[in-house]
């Protein structure tokens, strides 16, 4: 009898055999949300309870997905590596490796040794899948369609070394924050013109990489928190990278937010990017002082919330009607 409960249980959830890997950008955009209510805290007086249980809902959803994977790992390691070697899925892997960056700030605030633990994993692992995948993409015969704005996942996850470190302690910290601020820099301006490039000269991508092309603000405004938190101010430099990503924002939320496009894991595409323009709008607010950058901070921050929480409850409603896990 319990051998059929659970069999009908997996049948109306599903498997996660088809646990898909981009999920994990769930944990990125809620650890972005977090970061951004709590520097809220210091902008509009808003009580910083509020991050704090937003980064409980990030380190849960976490270990979760954590589980989960490496439960598909042990069961179905087919799946998985027939996921990392495809030309697009496999860049989703960096967004395991930012979760790991973003939460060891998140947590950091409790536990400087837990955070600091976690950059370093955090930093190793995303040097190591920066290599991997910027030599596969040199192998040649790479087919124009495959250059969608996924690549710039594992190259945004060296500039977001330098957002959670910044402030490491270590005597090797800078050197390496630096190292990894030079590759998502240039790396990520390369394949900026490339997918830019695609988008214009080839045929529309599918629907469900639609909400994707958010990510291209990503290395504007991700670039713009480690460059500041590097350099420790603003300079002209760091504004062009933050109103160049403002304006892409604005150019895409158009293309990107439509009913004609489906449903799916890959919405969450949207989130850690939003995440990232709202923790650069909001930074920039807090160290300039401008009431055009505080209302621009406060109506991001606003729609970073409603639109993570609409992912967050469609994500559980297609969860449990088995739609999430069904191959």
């Amino acid at each position: 009898m319990q051998t059929t409960a659970a069999t009908q249980k997996q049948r109306s959830i599903g498997s996660v055999q088809f646990l898909p890997v981009n999920l994990f950008a769930s944990v990125m955009g809620i650890s972005g949300l977090s970061l951004a209510w709590q520097q809220a805290s210091k902008l509009f007086g808003t009580s910083p309870v509020i991050g704090d249980i937003i980064g409980i809902i990030a380190v849960l959803m976490f270990i979760a997905l954590s589980i989960g994977y490496i439960s598909k790992w042990v069961l179905y390691p087919q799946k998985v590596v027939g996921e990392f070697t495809h030309p697009i899925l496999g860049n989703f892997f960096g967004t395991i490796t930012i979760s790991i960056l973003l939460l060891s700030s998140v947590l950091g605030t409790y536990s400087q040794v837990l955070g600091q633990t976690l950059w370093i994993i955090g930093t190793a692992t995303t040097l190591v899948l920066s290599f991997v995948f910027v030599s596969r993409l040199l192998n040649g015969n790479q087919e124009p369609a495959n250059a969608v704005p996924a690549w710039i996942i594992p190259v945004v996850a060296t500039l977001d070394v330098g957002v959670a470190g910044g402030t490491m302690p270590f005597p090797w910290a800078h050197e390496v924050n630096l190292l990894c601020l030079a590759i998502g820099g240039i790396v990520a301006l390369v394949y900026f013109v490339i997918i830019v490039s695609r988008l214009i000269h080839h045929v529309p991508m599918p629907a469900g990489l639609t909400p994707s092309m958010l990510i291209l603000i990503a290395p504007f405004e991700v670039g713009f928190l480690s460059y500041t938190n590097f350099m420790q101010q603003i300079d002209q430099f760091a504004s062009i990278l933050f109103y160049f990503g403002l304006f892409l924002f604005v150019v895409l939320f158009f293309k990107v937010f439509k009913k004609s496009v489906p449903f799916g894991a890959s919405w969450w595409g949207v989130s850690f990017p939003m995440a990232a323009l709202s923790n650069a709008a909001l930074e920039y607010a807090l160290l300039v002082h401008s009431w055009l950058l505080i209302a621009i901070a406060a109506v991001i921050l606003t729609l970073l919330s409603i639109v993570l929480i609409v992912l967050f409850i469609r994500t559980l409603n297609i969860l449990f009607n088995g739609k999430l896990l069904r191959g």
